[in-house]
């Protein structure tokens, strides 16, 4: 397949709104895709080289693709970035660069999808002495022969900015659409089903589609868990107070919330992997809980969940989350950090055990059964304190001690419920004291004035549309941080800076944010419709990702909970 194709293809995705119209689009080019390329364009549609369980990432900041589009046409750095400025999307830049490029090119080459999709994924894995030249040619290579459009999705992919609004529901749509073709609404339930259920196992949209074209519906229903792959986790949704759940539940289990890192472990023999909620590995940051696992868990194989908290030993009282994310992130130093930061793991679910996956077993059998392969180590490896009841008093004073003992609150779950992957399941929820935060993205800041000229100190903050993954503006947040948070935020958002005009900044969407704030309100500022008032920082939430940013539903619930109408 040529890569221009491809280009085509999002550009059509980029000029359309509607979710409907996208995924015809996308469907149309998943079904004339031959089965060896059909892998690589969904990956690509979704803006990715790499599934995200395989941890690779391209590594190319905004300073090294100017240096690269300025090598490949003749353009100066300087040039490149007044262009920059005045697009705002470097894409757009290269694209105007390439149009009217200075330099004649002999070795030109046409882009076929694997010469690009292969100089993408080299990207990932040039590390060393000269890794940053070596990146630089591989670029440079591909803008050269590069066609204008081309050249804008190019860099918008390896900058991880496509912007073609193909999130993972449309994508799914498209392969259901693509491979299955029937109007029987019972049929296209049950194949959206079946989908949905691969791509939970599996994790990657790229081999869906290939199976789907391939084996149709049957090769999906064979789809089967590996370990050392994370699967889909199930997720809690939010709730006022426990008294409404025992009018629509009785008697429920109801389980410390525990302030730390989601964990899914993995086990097969001697063997241990370890994934975050958002199927990251994090198996060599946690060499101590590895060791936990071989020690305590009495299975050969098997999928479990909990919670890991960093510990503090001497009183066994939990540390805050940002102290426990310094772990999770880290890639030397590994074995001081272990000792300076002990943890404690609480297991609450296990969902495979030696072959059988229990995904249909109620909750309370799940639990009986995680009870039995577990060798419990007090205050270290342990299963999540628990109590069952339908007595609001009794429930209550259980979630009073939660919050005694410096946890979050508490999660309640049906127990009759199968293990549901993702949000919304209607049989798992969590309370906490301060329901009315949001998990909002930083998309943009402005830098500060006076003594605070070379800080980030005011961010835009945005929520998430579901059904085209785009991010809305629903805010400005400049208050809650010390002058060391306020450096340290500077710090850690200068790498993302995709663009930047006067004081103000546009920033790659990668750092979810807990906030506060006294009232939402209609708006035509932010794209959004609304606007948080006095919005306050609360805490970074490292081990989420943009696809957990509260939804424009979510703050269109919370406003009308207020009291405001329409």
């Amino acid at each position: 397949m040529d890569y221009s194709v491809l280009a085509e293809t999002y550009e059509k995705l980029e000029r359309v709104p509607s979710k409907l119209k996208k995924t015809e689009i996308l469907a149309e080019l998943f079904s004339k895709t031959s089965v060896e390329d059909l892998q690589t364009v969904v990956l690509l549609c979704q803006g990715i080289v790499y599934p995200k369980y395989h941890m690779m990432e391209l590594g190319v900041a905004v300073q090294m693709m100017i240096r690269a589009i300025s090598k490949a046409t003749g353009f100066s750095a300087d040039q490149i970035e007044k262009k920059f400025k005045q697009t705002g999307d470097l894409g757009l830049t290269a694209e105007e660069c390439v149009k009217s490029k200075k330099q004649f090119t002999l070795m030109k080459k046409k882009l076929t999808l694997d010469f690009v999709f292969n100089n993408l994924k080299k990207l990932a894995t040039i590390t060393g002495a000269g890794s940053q030249d070596r990146k630089l040619n591989f670029i440079s290579e591909l803008i050269v022969s590069a066609r204008p459009k081309e050249a804008r999705y190019i860099v918008r992919t390896i900058l991880e900015e496509l912007r073609i609004g193909a999130a993972e529901g449309i994508i799914r749509d498209a392969i259901i659409q693509a491979f299955f073709k029937t109007n029987v609404k019972e049929e296209k339930e049950k194949i959206a089903e079946i989908v949905e259920y691969a791509w939970n196992i599996t994790t990657d949209f790229g081999e869906v589609a290939k199976i789907a074209k391939e084996d149709g519906i049957e090769g999906l229903k064979k789809v089967r868990i590996r370990l050392g792959r994370p699967i889909q986790v199930m997720l809690g949704e939010k709730v006022e107070t426990i008294k409404e759940l025992f009018d629509e539940f009785g008697e429920m289990a109801i389980e410390k919330k525990y302030d730390g890192a989601r964990i899914q472990i993995q086990k097969q023999k001697d063997k241990v992997w370890l994934f975050t909620r958002r199927e990251e590995e994090v198996t060599k940051q946690f060499p101590d809980l590895v060791e936990l696992c071989k020690k305590c868990l009495k299975a050969d194989e098997c999928i479990v969940e909990g919670e890991l908290l960093g510990i503090n030993e001497k009183n066994n009282s939990p540390l805050p989350f940002q102290v426990l994310s310094q772990r999770i992130h880290r890639k030397y130093d590994i074995e001081k950090m272990t000792k300076e930061i002990p943890i404690q793991m609480n297991l609450f679910d296990i969902v495979f055990l030696e072959g059988d996956v229990l995904l249909k077993r109620p909750f309370k059998e799940r639990r009986k059964i995680l009870e039995k392969i577990v060798k419990i180590i007090p205050n270290k490896f342990q299963i999540a304190e628990q109590i069952i009841t339908g007595n609001q008093k009794e429930a209550e004073k259980f979630y009073k001690k939660a919050l005694d003992d410096k946890q979050e609150g508490v999660m309640m779950k049906v127990l009759e419920s199968s293990y549901v992957f993702g949000r919304h399941v209607g049989t798992m929820y969590k309370l906490k004291p301060i329901m009315e935060t949001l998990d909002l993205v930083i998309i943009g800041a402005t830098w500060g004035e006076g003594t605070r000229t070379s800080w980030l100190t005011s961010y835009v903050l945005a929520c998430r549309d579901t059904d085209t993954g785009k991010l809305l503006e629903c805010g400005m947040m400049s208050t809650g941080l010390s002058e060391e948070e306020y450096k340290q935020m500077t710090e850690t958002l200068k790498p993302l800076i995709i663009s930047e005009k006067g004081r103000i900044v546009k920033v790659k969407p990668k750092i979810v944010l807990e906030v506060g704030y006294s009232e939402i309100q209609k708006s035509t500022n932010y794209s959004s419709g609304f606007a948080l008032r006095f919005p306050r920082f609360l805490r970074i939430r490292p081990e989420k990702g943009i696809e957990e940013v509260d939804t424009i539903e979510r703050v269109g619930e919370l406003y009308k909970s207020q009291g405001k109408s329409g």
